[in-house]
This record gives C-alpha cells, structure tokens and sequence, in this order.
C-alpha cells in the first residue's frame, strides 16, 4: 500500500506485520532501508524480541493486526503506510480464476479477495504488491521483474521487495495496481 509522502522533516513511516516467518524477513529488510532513506519508521509487532537487534525502528508499538484499536494508535500520524501480512503460501493464486484455484487455497483466496476489494473500494492510493517466495539468501540487486495483473516469477529477496516498497513510496507508477515481482538469481 503507498500513500504520497509529504515534503519536510523525515517523514513518518509505518510498517505493519504478521508473525510468519515470510513477513519476519521482509521485516528485517524493510526495517534497515528506510532508515537508511531517511524515514522514521514505526512498527506493529506482537513481540518485539523478533524484531532485528541491530536495526530497530525509530517507533515500536507492540500489539496485534488483528486488533482495531492497536492498529489505529499505530496508524495515528502515519505519512505511509506498508502492511506486510503472509499467509506462508505464494501469492499467485490470487491472480487466477477463482474456480482453478485448488479447493485448500480457497477460503483464504475468497478472504484476499473480499480484502482487495475493500481496498480497491477506500479511497486510498495503493500498491497490492503479491509477491512469490521471498528468500533472505538472495542480494539487494534493485533489478527485479515487476508485473501488473498477472502471475510472476518463482522468488524475489527480502531486499528488492523492501526497495519496491520504498520505491512506490515515491512514485504514482503502479497506483491502483495489484503487481507481482521476482528476479532470477
């Protein structure tokens, strides 16, 4: 999700995840880059012992996504917001014709799409960027394969999808898009 930056003093960023080990990673990323950006990141955690011991976020609120009211004092006075929520599965099956998707994916399929719609539905600038399997193992290239509305490559690392995150951040090129990226290795 991108909202427009204002310009002035370090703007503020929130990051908001799950616990699966996917977003934990994507957390480690994320958390290090914008930093280095220039943002004053705030993060929604549960328990903030996962978070990286060297590279912690200007802000901790410890509470659950689950939870309105966490996310709301979390949310409050927040330029941007990147939600990074994993269901431990690759994303793709979002883009396909719900009657191909396999009968176990379905009810979280349905809930994803119930989901986007109320995004696409907000009001808001957003990015729904459905990424694949996200490996910590992979460098930070910033040359990945960015596609709108269809199916993707097979892995993308922690890294690039935190520099597209921040790359939509400042840019209006893929608002209202749901997009899928990877990078062959």
């Amino acid at each position: 999700m991108s909202f427009r930056l204002h310009k002035g003093p370090a703007p503020r960023l929130l990051l908001l995840y799950g616990q699966h080990s996917s977003t934990v990673q994507v957390l480690r990323g994320s958390c290090c880059i914008p930093h280095a950006a220039g943002y004053n990141v705030t993060v929604l955690v549960r328990d903030p012992a996962r978070l990286p011991a060297n590279k912690k976020p200007t802000r901790i609120v410890v509470g659950d996504v689950l939870n309105k009211s966490d996310v709301s004092k979390a949310v409050e006075g927040q330029d941007a917001v990147i939600i990074v929520l994993g269901t431990g599965a690759d994303l793709d099956y979002l883009l396909w014709d719900i009657a191909k998707v396999p009968s176990y994916f379905l009810p979280v399929t349905e809930d994803h799409v119930r989901m986007y719609q109320v995004l696409k539905d907000s009001g808001l600038d957003y990015v729904a960027v459905l990424p694949p399997y996200i490996t910590d193992d992979k460098p930070l290239t910033k040359d990945y394969t960015v596609k709108v509305d269809q199916c993707g490559g097979d892995v993308i690392s922690v890294q690039d999808l935190s520099h597209f995150f921040l790359r939509c951040l400042t840019s209006t090129e893929y608002d209202g898009k749901s997009v899928t990226l990877s990078r062959d290795y």
